[in-house]
């Protein structure tokens, strides 16, 4: 069974089934060759006794409606992000893996070594669907955040004092791109911890994220400052924790894609994997979920992927989710194949875990 979470419709679109048919082989077609798909070949595809004419009526419907897009102007149609939302969430035909595949995955899968099984997983997501695979590293032993302590050494590093609900107290230094006065300090350490304390790093780390997001624009200048004092001691907090907070691999794969094939655009997203912040930020969302989500563009919440789709599944143990895993490729992705790849390797990869 698949769960697709992520859906930004929240009603079931008016178009009629011969309007859907249309779209399904408009957005398969172009997921296949890449190449807007025109009145004529969408009609030779799609299996009815319709005209040309009429298929252009429709898709002229579909236009309107937000599904599909001409980019040129003399060109044929092409999907939008709202038309790859209806698709993946009412129209898609999920293809089952092959048995000599899922035979692979488990024996890949089949070693002693946890963080041997991290780095197999994402080899294994790339490998079998021709994009950037991730896997997140297990969440280790639970420690809450008790209190947050900034104090002054000079004009641009102070030290963060950190005590962890199991009594370990952790002393770090921070250097900053300013000079912070006692009081600024003492400001944003009671603001921490009246937000931190009580929980642990993943959630310390969505709070500080979600807060960020829920005041942006009237974020006055201490809130400011203490939310970078945060991220800093709680990213600290998490390399103390985890050697590797994810293992990816297959980030060339995105370079084969001519909807990636920018290089401005490349750039970005090899950044974001090297800075970890806005990956963590989206896995960090999606470790709750039950299942298979899908985040198409800006779903996501994060501009560097406004081109991509993102298809993740939470893995477990003992019926408690530590950890997700997911590949990152173009939105014209094989949803039919990428979905079942993901949703088994959390699977398998959570019955690995727990021999």
């Amino acid at each position: 069974m698949f769960f697709i979470i992520v859906g930004m419709q929240n009603q079931t679109p008016d178009l009629n089934e011969r309007a859907r048919h249309l779209l399904k082989v408009l957005i398969e077609g172009y997921i296949a060759d890449g190449q807007p798909i025109g009145s004529t070949l969408l009609a030779k595809r799609s299996g009815l006794d319709l005209s040309p004419a009429t298929i252009r009526n429709v898709m002229k419907s579909l236009e309107e409606a937000g599904y599909i897009h001409a980019p040129h102007t003399s060109a044929g149609r092409v999907p939008t992000s709202q038309g790859y939302r209806l698709f993946v969430d009412t129209l898609v035909n999920i293809k089952p893996l092959e048995e000599q595949e899922w035979h692979m995955l488990e024996v890949q899968l089949d070693q002693p070594s946890s963080n041997g099984l991290i780095h197999s997983a994402s080899t294994l997501l790339s490998g079998l669907t021709h994009l950037t695979g991730i896997v997140m590293a297990p969440q280790g032993e639970t420690r809450a955040l008790r209190h947050i302590e900034f104090l002054r050494l000079s004009e641009k590093q102070i030290l963060v004092v950190l005590v962890m609900s199991n009594n370990d107290v952790e002393n770090r230094m921070i250097e900053l791109d300013r000079d912070y006065s006692s009081s600024e300090l003492q400001q944003s350490s009671n603001y921490l911890n009246e937000i931190l304390v009580g929980k642990d790093v993943r959630q310390a780390r969505a709070t500080l994220l979600q807060e960020m997001e829920q005041v942006r624009e009237d974020m006055n200048s201490m809130m400011r400052s203490a939310i970078d004092l945060g991220e800093k001691a709680v990213s600290g907090i998490s390399e103390a924790d985890h050697h590797e907070d994810y293992v990816i691999a297959g980030e060339t794969n995105l370079m084969e894609y001519d909807d990636l094939s920018d290089v401005a655009k490349l750039r970005q997203l090899f950044n974001a994997f090297n800075q970890k912040r806005d990956i963590l930020g989206l896995l960090d969302r999606c470790i709750d979920a039950d299942g298979v989500q899908i985040f198409i563009g800006r779903e996501s919440g994060h501009d560097v992927f406004g081109d991509c789709s993102v298809v993740t599944a939470p893995y477990q143990i003992d019926d408690s989710h530590i950890g997700v895993l997911g590949v990152i490729g173009p939105k014209r992705m094989h949803y039919d194949r990428v979905i079942p790849v993901v949703d088994i390797t959390a699977k398998l990869l959570s019955a690995a875990l727990q021999k």
